[in-house]
């Protein structure tokens, strides 16, 4: 029978052959493979209390007795100015700054460095941001004055 056919088509005769002779026995075809007699998993675990079999439940046996209900998070509290923020008139930035007809190009770059790094409006709280502004734009603009007045050498 195998010889000038394939296995699928020999497969194929072999199946109907049963029927034929399960059908003289009044029997249900049932067409089993040799080797695939086990269940599934679930009929092994069938009896075993598992944890997954408990819907809705699979993980609680990780946390302990029961769960715990996360509560919201505390609202964060507004975020409170720094005083030199505060500080935004033009004479008291100034004054912060403290630049003298002394200072060099490279004192005044260091003294806007220092300033920005204390008062950049990216460092600081969205609320503060304007007052920040306001500040690194005066600063700037005197800092940039100083400079024009230094001597060319």
């Amino acid at each position: 029978m195998l010889f000038g056919q394939s296995i699928f088509q020999s497969v194929l005769e072999r199946l109907k052959a049963e029927d034929q002779a399960s059908g003289d026995a009044q029997e249900p075809a049932v067409h089993r493979v040799s080797g695939f007699s086990t269940g599934l998993a679930f009929d092994v675990m069938e009896g075993v209390s598992a944890a997954s079999q408990r819907v809705g439940e699979a993980y609680f046996d990780n946390l302990g007795a029961e769960p715990a209900i996360a509560e919201p998070p505390a609202p964060e509290p507004e975020p409170v100015m720094p005083a030199h923020l505060g500080r935004i008139a033009p004479e008291q930035i100034a004054a912060e700054l403290a630049i003298s007809a002394a200072d060099t190009l490279q004192i005044l770059n260091e003294k806007r460095r220092t300033f920005a790094k204390a008062n950049h409006p990216d460092s600081v709280a969205q609320p503060f941001r304007d007052n920040a502004n306001r500040r690194m734009m005066i600063a700037n603009l005197l800092i940039d004055e100083a400079t024009r007045r230094l001597p060319r050498s």
